[in-house]
């Protein structure tokens, strides 16, 4: 019993170390605050065979009324009556703590659990919130009958673990917020913690694993939990990662996606996507065969001064939404010309190569076209060949000898080798090529658009204007 006690009484000590030291960042950082508050949490769990029973402490609160999350699935929300002042800001209906200046407050709840605790259950949402609160610092105490044997895992640190005569006790405790727990049955360990990562296996992991994860870049500090294994419902915690077959690219890439994940808006985008800007804000190419040839192919179109530029836009598109669109801006500005390269690879399936958009207004016969445009590739300008001929008055289809273009007095066929066209009925040589094909589109060249199809084209900075002749 004495060891108990003196063990209980030195993770105290701790604990209050760690929350005073954590108080002081807080406090430094209230000047930099634009909204919401900052604060810390401590959480204590007892497994009581059907339920997990819940303690909550919140500190450092705000002076304003708080509204309060409650688990969804929680039964008996109540106050904690730990002290004659931690339950004096908490509403009659238990929905919020009331304006007022104590900064620490207790709840407590019940988590039943239908079939009792199952091993490889991940158990998601399971602790109350704070409405606009951040939080800043999270301590969490689990204790179970002694002969309930196997690993907790909480995506914090974990600081130390117990085996008691009667309980069995882990605590952990670390920046940020925690959502989840895990529990896995004997035969499954921590084998590996960093400022980072906590690595959980049944089997330890080869020393060059842990040697080759020290190299791999991480976009954050905030602590996850990497499991080589899987969880009944094939879910991933908020701080926990599954890998069932563990390596150092599988590692590097569910976390690093997960981390973006949590400081970017990617909404619907593809995969890749993240990827693409992992690989910028990391240094290290990774992921599909697209992302590496996307990657490759912007950035072979940036000097040192340009990718220095991008990579700082993309740093302060933090927090904000983040797709194709957005990127294509932002590359654009960074160019000096417009892109929608990354847009065009988003809505293609194949690789879709890089080209420059000509951004003028563009307008036929004094009509503005908005589904036409005007590409640069290879110092030629080459305009949207269907729309803009049918625009003129032609009919456009491709057939088995080329891509042929008709109206009532003028034929035209362009075919797929390069050399001639024909023009009612008659072969023409050339040294260019009229048509050409972009990106599975058809496109056709200023200069020979000018010379075939009887129009004068003007341009300003703004605008593009081209008119038809008579023949």
């Amino acid at each position: 019993m004495k060891v108990a006690v003196s063990f209980f009484s030195f993770l105290a000590v701790l604990i209050g170390t760690m929350l005073f030291v954590q108080y002081q960042v807080y406090s430094e950082q209230l000047d930099t605050i634009d909204k919401g508050y900052h604060y810390s949490q401590e959480i204590e769990i007892v497994y009581r065979g059907e339920s997990l029973d819940i303690r909550q402490h919140f500190k450092n609160l705000p002076a304003e009324e708080i509204a309060i999350q409650w688990p969804k699935n929680a039964v008996n929300p109540n106050c904690f009556i730990e002290n004659e002042n931690s339950c004096a800001r908490l509403s009659e209906d238990s929905t919020k703590f009331k304006a007022g200046e104590t900064r620490s407050q207790s709840i407590s709840y019940v988590i039943p659990l239908d079939k009792g605790l199952q091993s490889g259950k991940l158990l998601k949402g399971i602790f109350a919130t704070l409405n606009e609160g951040d939080v800043q610092f999270s301590t969490v105490h689990i204790t179970t009958d002694h002969n309930v044997e196997g690993q907790w895992v909480t995506g914090l640190p974990l600081i130390g673990e117990q085996q008691l005569s009667l309980v069995n006790y882990a605590m952990f405790s670390g920046k940020g917020p925690v959502k989840d727990i895990f529990w896995q049955e004997g035969g499954f360990d921590l084998q590996k913690q960093t400022d980072i990562l906590s690595i959980y296996s049944k089997k330890p992991l080869q020393a060059a694993f842990y040697d080759k994860l020290e190299q791999v870049n991480f976009l954050s500090e905030d602590h996850l939990a990497i499991i080589n294994g899987s969880n009944m419902d094939g879910l991933e915690g908020y701080r926990m990662l599954f890998l069932p077959d563990i390596t150092v690219a599988k590692v590097q890439q569910k976390v690093i996606i997960s981390q973006l994940e949590t400081s970017y808006q990617f909404g619907d985008s593809p995969h890749w996507i993240k990827e693409l800007v992992a690989s910028y804000l990391t240094g290290t190419v990774f992921g599909s065969e697209k992302t590496k040839e996307v990657v490759s192919t912007m950035t072979g179109q940036m000097n040192d001064q340009q990718l220095a530029d991008w990579n700082g836009r993309l740093i302060a598109l933090e927090g904000k939404k983040m797709n194709a669109k957005v990127l294509d801006e932002q590359l654009s500005e960074v160019l000096g010309a417009s892109t929608n390269f990354v847009t065009m690879n988003a809505e293609s399936e194949t690789f879709y190569p890089f080209l420059y958009i000509d951004g003028r207004e563009i307008f036929v016969n004094l009509h503005e076209q908005k589904d036409m445009h005007v590409i640069l590739k290879d110092g030629e300008m080459l305009y949207s060949a269907n729309a803009l001929l049918k625009t003129l008055g032609y009919q456009v289809e491709t057939g088995e000898n080329g891509y042929y273009v008709t109206s009532e007095t003028r034929t035209f066929r362009f075919p797929s080798e390069p050399g001639f066209y024909v023009f009612n009925q008659r072969r023409y040589n050339t040294i260019s090529t009229p048509v050409k094909i972009v990106a599975d589109q058809y496109y056709i060249e200023e200069s020979w658009l000018q010379r075939l199809f009887l129009i004068e084209l003007t341009k300003s900075n703004n605008r593009i204007t081209i008119t038809t002749t008579e023949e």
